[in-house]
């Protein structure tokens, strides 16, 4: 199986890399800078689960890519995801298989309108990492999954060919029959994990240690009863896993959202925040998640004020 894996950071390149030392046949699609970086420095990465130096891993840019992949592993941003989608266009062919991991739900909608709702698969994954300034990619924490499935819920061929493909790589590999389900559960997570986190500038255990934790609890209760009315209330065993992960004495997680704007770097607020209140609509009483999503946007705003060039 061809593997297309767009980007080559954190999460890309992570289980990229993974998949790679494995023996999978795995090409990056990368900007050129980062083209060039992997030809010196190779692709690194530093885990508990063991590190990676792997040299020349196979690259293409958007201006090379001309064949087609069986499966594209689409990574980025959101904020980039128009881009990646005009890059990728060459290499969808009739049977490639799309699978995104990115957070929230509009992309789906967005990728559906460009290369057809039959290519799209439903996905996530769970994992803490990031690419540091020397290049190399740093996992933070004890997991490594991905977590797909087609979004009917039905175990088709193709979903067990990928499955049979990425399994055995250094990863977790899940085959889900409630993609969609997941998905919801983990962005009204996330939600509230980024916004907690990003609003208090703290680790979900610095905001316990403020004795404002309940300030925790009431934001992912909104964002919580915004799935709901979606029709994706969260099952008791997600429930429960939320309610913990953000209550948890002396946590040293963060969303990476936070470490974005430690970094001065675009967010995601609109994708993982905004969507949300959106969907919620005026019905919702979503204050604690409309505080958090005005004040990313008010970063942004000052983000963009500062790196405006003088004569603007």
């Amino acid at each position: 199986m061809r593997i297309l894996v767009v980007g080559a950071g954190g999460t890309g390149g992570y289980f990229g890399a993974r998949l790679m030392a494995a023996g999978r046949e795995v090409t990056f699609l990368v900007r050129p800078g980062r083209a060039a970086l992997l030809a010196r420095d190779g692709l690194r990465v530093r885990s508990g689960y063991g590190d990676l130096s792997l040299p020349v891993p196979r690259t293409v840019t958007a201006e090379t890519l001309t064949q087609t992949f069986d499966l594209i592993l689409l990574s980025c941003k959101a904020y980039d995801l128009d881009e990646a989608m005009s890059a990728i266009a060459p290499a969808v062919g009739p049977d490639t298989a799309i699978l995104p991991v990115l957070n929230g739900m509009r992309h789906l909608e967005r990728l559906d309108e460009r290369f057809g709702a039959e290519h799209i698969l439903g996905g996530l994954c769970l994992i803490s990492s990031a690419l540091g300034e020397d290049g190399r990619i740093r996992h933070f924490n004890d997991m490594h999954e991905i977590v797909f499935g087609e979004r009917g819920g039905e175990r088709s061929d193709r979903v067990q060919a990928i499955v049979d493909t990425l399994s055995g790589a250094g990863f977790d590999v899940r085959l889900s029959e409630a993609i969609i389900q997941e998905m919801w559960e983990k962005w009204t997570f996330l939600a509230a994990l980024a916004g907690i986190t990003c609003l208090m500038r703290a680790t979900v255990g610095d905001v316990v240690a403020s004795g404002f934790v309940s300030l925790a609890s009431q934001l992912w209760e909104e964002c919580a009863a915004i799935g709901s009315r979606e029709g994706h209330p969260p099952r008791e065993r997600a429930a429960q896993r939320a309610r913990t992960v953000l209550t948890a004495s002396g946590s040293p997680l963060v969303a990476s959202m936070l470490r974005d704007i430690e970094k001065c770097a675009p967010v995601e607020a609109d994708h993982v925040l905004g969507d949300l209140l959106h969907r919620g609509g005026e019905a919702a009483n979503s204050p604690l998640l409309q505080v958090a999503y005005a004040h990313l946007k008010a970063y942004e705003a000052r983000r963009a004020r500062e790196n405006r060039a003088p004569d603007e």
